[in-house]
């Protein structure tokens, strides 16, 4: 299939921050074949799309989640992390079932592509179920079995981590690719840590972990180690791998320095930080050292939405406010660390730019709207105006899978149905 979309404005990602005006973009089977000034084309498109007052971007690259947590959205608000997860949360995550994390997944994918979400990376249970979804929802996925390294299920975890990976790797025309994924270092002791190090080995993965996300976490593992939780990672190797490493909110200058040291690539969760009282990453000295920094939602159920232009804002106002500064974090940083570092931060190489030869993951959002107008800084736009209902297309792999906000490689009305009556069961 090739796809004209013509008369666009493009902003590509590139690192020169272009901006394209009355643009044409191409694209051809997967993968963009074009994009600069119109032409006067004489070869036969299957399809020809008007982008006149649309504006073209790469899709939006969500470097961190547990996607069929929304179906515990709004259940357990307003607690600490801690209490959150062990009173709540893992109690009734303790009733779900395969069907349920594949509707949970289902409900999350639907709200992520109305929200322009083209990649989502996802570290849960039963993930056979969360890798079906994304398959047939045509959404590229980055995902990797939660594991922790205590109690009687270590090992099936780790067995059934590498079952998945030999499965999925590369399934769904290349959309889904994976991860091991260790809980954090309070749930997985070293010696299991060691034992997902000689696992990746064999497998050549990444992995994907939480990493300082309270205080408490750094507290505990200082007493029970001496040491950091990031000073114990890089004592028994694990960064010698690559990793993500998500929400790196509580980091000392030398935790900082050893991230960078080792290339450890961090997601950044502003909304689930804030709500959980977890406090603020420190997202301007991690880039000032040049460390990748994507961005992502965490779980519905400390967020509570999934919507990446929330997160953008989110990431570029709490730091000027916390630093009264008003220039860290600029619009065009959020807006690339949600697409192009996020992209690399999980590790895809062909995502997060909108070029020849990257994959055809894009978004077009309608620029004829009151906040909108007038356009001075369409990055600012994107970042401090942009809402959802401005998405008017989602394409994913060349596949066109949202356009003017209707699905169609989802059942939108089945999804709901079928999320509210899993979700009721698994609270009562």
């Amino acid at each position: 299939m090739k796809t004209l979309i013509r008369e666009v404005t493009v902003i590509t990602m590139q690192d020169n921050n272009e901006i394209i005006r009355d643009a044409d973009v191409v694209v051809d089977g997967q993968t963009i074949s074009y994009v600069g000034p119109q032409k006067l084309w004489e070869e036969n498109f299957d399809r020809v799309i008007s982008g006149r007052d649309k504006l073209l971007l790469p899709g939006f690259v969500n470097a961190h989640g547990h996607a069929a947590m929304t179906l515990f959205r709004s259940y357990a608000d307003d607690l600490p992390l801690m209490d959150w997860l062990q009173k709540r949360i893992w109690p009734a995550e303790g009733k779900l079932k395969r069907e349920d994390v594949y509707w949970g997944t289902m409900l999350a994918i639907l709200e992520m592509i109305k929200c322009g979400t083209t990649t989502f990376t996802d570290m849960y249970f039963f993930m056979d179920q969360v890798a079906e979804a994304a398959e047939e929802a045509g959404i590229r996925a980055v995902l990797a079995r939660g594991l922790i390294g205590i109690g009687e299920t270590a090992d099936k975890g780790l067995e059934e981590s590498e079952q998945f990976i030999k499965t999925w790797q590369g399934r769904g025309h290349g959309r889904i690719t994976t991860m091991l994924g260790p809980h954090a270092p309070y749930t997985c002791p070293p010696e299991f840590l060691r034992r997902v190090m000689l696992l990746q080995e064999s497998l050549a993965v990444p992995i994907h972990l939480h990493l300082a996300e309270t205080k408490d976490e750094v507290e505990r593992i200082n007493q029970e180690y001496g040491v950091s939780p990031t000073m114990l990672l890089k004592n028994i190797g694990l960064f010698e791998r690559p990793v993500l490493a998500a929400h790196c909110v509580h980091l000392s200058e030398e935790d900082m320095e050893i991230l960078k040291e080792y290339n450890v690539c961090v997601a950044h969760n502003p909304g689930s930080n804030l709500k959980l009282g977890s406090g603020i990453a420190p997202v301007p000295d991690l880039l000032s050292r040049g460390i990748t920094v994507g961005l992502g939602t965490d779980g519905a159920a400390s967020n509570n939405n999934l919507d990446m232009i929330e997160e953008m804002r989110l990431a570029a106002l709490i730091h000027k406010g916390n630093r009264m500064d008003p220039t860290v974090v600029s619009a065009r940083k959020a807006l690339a660390m949600a697409t192009r570092e996020s992209a690399k931060a999980v590790f895809l190489e062909k995502v997060g730019v909108v070029a020849p030869e990257m994959k055809a993951d894009i978004i077009m959002l309608d620029l004829q709207r009151p906040h909108l107008t007038p356009q001075h800084d369409l990055v600012a736009h994107l970042v401090y105006a942009a809402q959802p209902a401005d998405i008017v297309m989602v394409m994913v792999n060349g596949q066109i899978i949202s356009e003017k906000g209707e699905m169609t490689t989802l059942d939108e009305e089945k999804i709901i149905f079928q999320a509210h009556q899993r979700a009721l069961h698994l609270v009562q």
